[in-house]
């Protein structure tokens, strides 16, 4: 049975972006799903009458999944993944309330201070937005 994304993640509602884990390979890859239900607050402001993910959102529930990827390895009991850059977003299609994205990461590179990753996200098996995903890892409890 796969963990909740609580259980891994530090983030907490409302910035919490991942719902379900689908697959799980420590350090390596992961798949979740993010469900939208048109409760989000940006959805009233982004846009009135044509409501829209902003595709920044999307990237940082990317960048959460990647983190799952990490945190779930046991060489990184403590840490925290912490954004370090992103390249090459790419936005293909739309996201709006009712929709569910499937968000996949694969690290590429993970050393003891830093790492790299590739992710997207899907909508009907649809590309939304893909990315590159560059971040550091820090302990979890520094001040």
């Amino acid at each position: 049975m796969l963990p909740r994304p609580e259980d891994i993640l530090p983030h907490r509602a409302p910035f919490l972006f991942v719902d379900e884990l689908l697959d799980l390979v420590p350090g390596e890859r992961v798949a979740a799903t993010w469900h939208l239900s048109g409760d989000e607050l940006f959805f009233a402001g982004h846009f009135p009458g044509r409501p829209t993910l902003p595709g920044v959102l999307m990237c940082e529930a990317i960048a959460q999944v990647g983190a799952i990827a990490v945190l779930s390895d046991e060489r990184y009991h403590g840490k925290l993944p912490l954004f370090g850059g992103l390249d090459g977003a790419r936005f293909r299609r739309q996201v709006g309330p009712g929709d569910t994205l499937v968000l996949e990461a694969e690290m590429t590179r993970l050393s003891a201070r830093a790492g790299k990753g590739t992710g997207r996200a899907l909508l009907d098996g649809n590309e939304a937005v893909s990315c590159d995903l560059m971040f550091v890892i820090v302990d979890a409890d520094a001040t």
